[in-house]
């Protein structure tokens, strides 16, 4: 059976703090080829990674990304207290030029950037999407916009940039809308598949989340799964024998 394609989510988070540099840098050295990352606007509209709407959880504070300046949340940590107690409290969140950066070093390396719907609803399609491209554009061979926002994919794909979209039950695929924006890339919740039957959606790749176990990868490859996205990329690489 042939080994699926791993997406390391969020970087790798089994080990690191998610959406940090070092998780990120950490996946890439064990392997990781493709990576998941989540974008949110600052106050003062700077794209990040981050993924919860509360910072409390990454960064031990109270309020939303939305809530703070970039300067602000760069006095924060990014370690998550919660699970790694103060051993990365160097680490910050990064800004989306920083992924640019890194990705600009490594041109073997795609990234899936999903656009969060806090951000989407919080500044609009127009602003999130603006300042996103703008980041990435010296790099943009290498990335895929995502979102569960199909809205905010729309115009991206007529932008010519390839796109995602991430759903949570594999009978959304139905959707007269994710027809009409014939994605790249279709992105779905295990928990939200059906037990059985083939796992295959007209031109795209299929991204399979949240993953970590090397038998249910290898049975949702053999469904027809393209990529398997996991919090533990190297752990997965290593049950799989990659």
């Amino acid at each position: 059976m042939a080994f699926p394609e791993l997406v390391a989510h969020r970087g790798w988070p089994r080990r690191y703090p998610e959406n940090t540099l070092v998780s990120i840098e950490a996946a890439i050295a064990a392997g990781a080829r493709y990576v998941e990352v989540d974008v949110q606007l600052t106050r003062d509209l700077v794209p990040v990674l981050f993924h919860d709407e509360n910072i409390r959880r990454v960064c031990g504070m109270e309020g939303t990304v939305s809530r703070y300046t970039f300067e602000e949340l760069r006095r924060f940590p990014a370690s998550e207290p919660g699970r790694f107690g103060t051993r990365y409290a160097h680490e910050r969140i990064p800004a989306l030029t920083e992924l640019a950066t890194l990705l600009a070093r490594r041109p073997d390396v795609t990234a899936f950037i999903e656009l969060k719907r806090e951000a989407l609803n919080s500044f609009g399609v127009e602003a999130v999407l603006t300042r996103a491209i703008r980041d990435l554009e010296s790099v943009r061979t290498q990335c895929v916009l995502i979102s569960f926002s199909l809205e905010a994919l729309a115009p991206a794909r007529a932008a010519g940039w390839r796109v995602g979209a991430v759903i949570e039950h594999w009978h959304e695929r139905k959707q007269p809308a994710l027809q009409r924006l014939a994605p790249e890339f279709l992105f779905c919740d295990v928990n939200g598949l059906p037990w059985w039957g083939k796992l295959r959606f007209p031109g795209a790749k299929v991204v399979i989340y949240e993953v970590d176990d090397a038998e249910v990868a290898r049975k949702l490859t053999a469904r027809g799964a393209d990529f398997i996205e996991t919090f533990a990329i190297g752990e997965l690489r290593a049950q799989l024998g990659d």
